[in-house]
């Protein structure tokens, strides 16, 4: 296990959250002990929402052993850094000791990684009471800054947009205890409502619009890239596609055909899930997206976990599945599937770009909003 740094340290970071979180984040109070530099290399997980509890009620029960597998197997192996950005421990429902003794390989890899400097461990709305144990192990932090000699990057749970949880946000857990959790009802989350959803998505978009910076965040549970979601982001892939379909022939003809019925199903599917006033909805208005905004999705999605990952050139959104339980749109997209050896695991890039282009975009159309 790796050294308390102690309840004053955890004091003086937690304080960010309470003076006006978005306008200190990137201002002179912003905590030097919390920047990971990459700009020379190094790769960066970012994973959130995890919500690790105990017995039947344990949001990860499903993904547990895939998400311990792909750590260890993969990430650890390959020297990359682990950045848990919020919601790790499902505090609002369980204790802390319960967990640990529920998950005893997780936190295992998780102290490998911090024996090496390689941990960074992010407070989120369910486990923010970790602030006030004096003998939890890890270092934590409100948000972490990568610099990747490109553009500086924040990660942080994202709930600190929200004035509910910032403010009611013990009431709520309490609630969450002794009212929900008795009677096996779900946790109050962002992620079940589009509308809290939008508005704290928002908030970070304007943050990041304005200091020319990228935010990576979780708490919504929905994945973002370059701040689209899967909705937004299917209808540029369908214009995408149309456009290179006149010059095409043969077999990259009736590949990109079979892309877009695929693309429009799943159009027609997230339409009837989503409240059609909140699809009008848009977190850049009426202009061009700027791809500010990332979001690593959540670790509980029911056929499989999203994450983000990271380096000083490149940025991605992964999704791992298991062999015959993935969501049907990868294996009929056109991904390239990468299996984890002697594993059912599989790993799928679902969006990628380089920084530069990414900078580029953010430097051009960021100034539309000025």
């Amino acid at each position: 296990m790796v050294e308390n740094i102690g309840f004053q340290r955890y004091a003086m970071i937690s304080d960010m959250a309470e003076t006006s979180f978005f306008s200190d984040i990137s201002g002179r109070q912003f905590n030097p002990d919390a920047v990971l530099d990459i700009s020379q290399g190094g790769r960066v997980l970012i994973i959130s929402d995890l919500h690790m509890g105990t017995g039947r009620r344990d949001d990860l029960a499903a993904n547990g052993e895939m998400l311990s597998a792909i750590l260890e197997d993969y990430y650890l192996k390959q020297g990359w850094y682990l950045a848990l950005n919020g919601d790790i421990e499902e505090l609002q429902r369980h204790s802390l000791d319960r967990i640990q003794e529920r998950w005893p390989r997780l936190f295992s890899i998780f102290n490998r990684f911090a024996e090496t400097n390689r941990l960074y461990k992010l407070i989120g709305n369910h486990d923010e009471s970790l602030l006030f144990k004096k003998s939890y192990p890890y270092h934590l932090y409100n948000i972490i800054r990568i610099d990747t000699g490109a553009i500086p990057i924040y990660v942080y749970h994202g709930h600190q947009g929200s004035d509910i949880y910032r403010k009611y946000n013990k009431l709520l857990g309490a609630g969450v205890r002794y009212i929900l959790a008795p009677f096996g009802i779900k946790n109050i989350s962002s992620g079940h409502n589009p509308y809290r959803r939008y508005h704290v998505e928002k908030k970070a978009y304007s943050f990041s619009l304005d200091n020319r910076c990228i935010s990576i965040i979780g708490h919504t549970h929905r994945p973002l890239f370059e701040s689209l979601g899967r909705f937004d982001y299917i209808k540029f892939e369908i214009e995408r596609l149309c456009r290179d379909y006149p010059a095409s022939s043969g077999e990259d003809r009736q590949r990109i055909e079979t892309e877009v019925s695929a693309l429009r199903r799943e159009l027609r599917k997230l339409k009837r899930k989503e409240r059609r006033d909140v699809l009008r909805q848009s977190l850049y208005g009426d202009e061009l997206p700027v791809p500010c905004l990332f979001n690593s999705g959540c670790a509980i999605g029911k056929k499989g976990l999203n994450a983000i990952e990271l380096s000083n050139e490149d940025i991605a959104l992964v999704y791992w599945y298991a062999k015959g339980a993935g969501k049907r749109f990868v294996s009929r997209g056109g991904y390239e599937i990468e299996k984890l050896k002697d594993t059912p695991y599989r790993r799928v890039v679902l969006n990628h770009n380089h920084l530069d282009y990414i900078v580029a975009r953010i430097q051009l159309l960021g100034t539309v909003n000025k």
